[in-house]
C-alpha cells in the first residue's frame, strides 16, 4: 500500500522518526492509525451513552415528568438575582 502525504504531514512523520521514538515512517503511521481507531471507539461509546441518556430523558417526558419551561426560566432568573 502506498500513501500520499501532504508536505506538512510528511515533515511531521520525518520529525517523529528523527526524534528517535520511532524507527521508521511506517511505525509512525501505524501508531497514528492505532490512535485513530482508539478515538473512533471512544467516540462510538460516548455516542451510545448519549443515546441511552436521551432515551431515558424522552421516556421521562412521555411519563409527564418534565418541567414547565416558563417556570424553569422564572426560577433561574430568581436564583441569578439573589
Amino acid at each position: 500500500m502506498n500513501v500520499s502525504l501532504t508536505p506538512q504531514l510528511e515533515k511531521f512523520v520525518n520529525n517523529k522518526v528523527k526524534s528517535g521514538r520511532y524507527n521508521s515512517a511506517s511505525e509512525v503511521v501505524r501508531e497514528a492509525l492505532r490512535l485513530l481507531e482508539e478515538h473512533d471507539r471512544f467516540r462510538a461509546q460516548r455516542l451510545a451513552e448519549f443515546r441511552i441518556t436521551m432515551d431515558e430523558r424522552l421516556a421521562s417526558l412521555d411519563r409527564g415528568e418534565g418541567v414547565d419551561g416558563a417556570e424553569f426560566f422564572k426560577t433561574l432568573e430568581r436564583e441569578e438575582g439573589t
